[in-house]
Formats: C-alpha cells, structure tokens, sequence
C-alpha cells in the first residue's frame, strides 16, 4: 500500500515561553500544501522485520533515527507486524521548516493500521503522534490547524487559501531548530495568530510575523533576499515557514509566476 506524506507551511509563528523542560511553547498556524513524499510499504519474504529503501533526496541520517522507522517500532510494541519493506521517495526538503519528516511519520502510523488492519482509533493514533514529534499530530488530521504547546496540540481551524498559489523557494541549505530557537527571544504576543489570520490576506504582511525571521535573516541574508524577491514579483504575503530555511509566498491565481531562484529548489503550486 502506498501513500503520498505532504508538507506544511507556517502561517505566522510565536515563541511565547521556554519550559521547564527546554522545549518552548508556541503559536503557529500550521497549514497543508501539495508538495509530497511517496510512502510504501509490501511484504517481505527475507526473513528480517523490516528493510528501508529512501529514494530522491539524500537522507544521511541512521534508519534507525528516521520518524518512518520510528513509527514502525511505536506500533510494533503493541502490535505483531509482518515483515515489510519499506521504500520512501523524499521529495520535501528538510531543515527547511516543511515538516516533511513529521509528515512521514505520521503518514507510517496511517498506513500500517490501514495496511494491517490494526483498528486504532483517530485518538490513538494521535496519540502515536505525538511521542514521535512536535508536530507529527497535525498530519493525522492534516487540515488547517492552530498549534500551541510545543506544536503537539492541535486546534482545528476554518482557513482555506485555495483561492491562492503557493510558491516554496528553499535556499541549499538548512538551518537547525535548535540553532533557531537559541536565538530568539520569548514573548507573550499582543494578539493571537487565531485573531490574527481573520485579517485579510492583503493585511497579513503587517500582521502576521514570525519570530525566528529577524534573527535568522540577519545571519542568513540569503533567505531575506528570496523573501524581498518573492515580493518583487508580486506576492502578497511571504514569510520564512518555521525556523526556515524555506520560504513561502501567496499569489493572485491570475498571476504568472516563473520565478528564477538559481540553485534554489522551487515548488510551485498548481
């Protein structure tokens, strides 16, 4: 069986506090877009619990440390699981603030209760979630949501950018989560992003703001010059997605865009 994990962008992100456990809590839309993985699982005859097969983007890191694999071992400590082989196609760039690993993850737990019939319920498998990662829990209901917390609660939101397209331009390099968060500072906003993203989208560059930006296009200039570019061509709203590297822009729909990024990978809407 077979699935296809998506990304997401961050409207607007707020980092309220630290906690006592070093984590922070925030305030973040998160919000679906069509750039996808392919996910697939198939039986195995070999004789081992599980073989991993990544395609498309290097993926350096140990199969062990991946959300996939991690998500196979959370489901086989309570269920029997044949043996599978796994095959993932990365297409989601990652140290770009796209969620394309929690999306995997959370896209594992779907598919082998699907695959296996293993009958867990919404609440359980967000619960799954939510050991594998911060914000794994949006993907099993990956719908336009208000996260707080560290990003594991997950409050359902009516927002609908359909009428938009969607450009993704992510520079070729990453930046670490740890190393963003080192460098900003806490704070209680002034108004909620619920509030905030009732304003027109044409309000949004005024209003809705991301607390990782300054920081980090101050040592990053290259990602203030995608997002200054972005606007040049005629966006009405761009913003660093998380703690960056990507950033995303919303166009008119009647808008042609043929951006030239260089060696930048681009998504672009259809």
């Amino acid at each position: 069986m077979i699935c296809f994990p998506n990304a997401k962008i961050n409207l607007g992100l707020q980092v309220i506090s630290k906690r006592t456990d070093g984590y922070h809590n925030i305030e973040s839309i998160f919000y679906p877009i069509g750039m996808r993985d392919a996910l697939e699982i198939i039986p195995s005859d070999v004789g081992q619990p599980y073989r991993f097969f990544v395609s498309g983007i290097l993926v350096d890191s140990h199969p062990e440390d991946n959300l996939v694999v991690k998500a196979l071992h959370l489901i086989k400590s309570q269920k029997q699981i044949p043996d599978i082989d796994i095959y993932l196609l990365k297409k989601i760039p990652f140290g770009a603030g796209l969620g394309g690993g929690s999306a995997d993850g959370a896209f594992m737990l779907t598919l082998l209760n699907k695959t296996f019939a293993l009958d867990y319920t919404h609440e359980q498998l967000l619960a799954f979630a939510r050991q594998l990662g911060a914000d794994c829990s949006f993907f099993v209901n990956n719908r336009s949501a208000l996260a707080t917390g560290v990003g594991d609660q997950i409050e359902q939101i009516d927002l609908d950018l359909s009428q938009y397209r969607i450009v993704v331009v992510k520079p070729p390099f990453g930046v670490s989560t740890r190393e963003a968060y080192a460098m900003v500072e806490p704070h209680v906003p002034e108004i909620s992003l619920r509030e905030v993203a009732k304003q027109p989208v044409s309000e949004w560059k005024r209003l809705l703001k991301n607390d990782f930006e300054p920081p980090i296009l101050d040592k990053y200039p290259a990602i203030g010059a995608i997002k200054q570019k972005l606007y040049d061509i005629g966006a009405i709203y761009a913003s660093m997605s998380g703690s960056g590297s990507s950033v995303y822009a919303l166009f008119e729909r009647n808008v042609p865009v043929k951006p030239n990024f260089g060696d930048c990978f681009v998504w672009i809407e259809e």
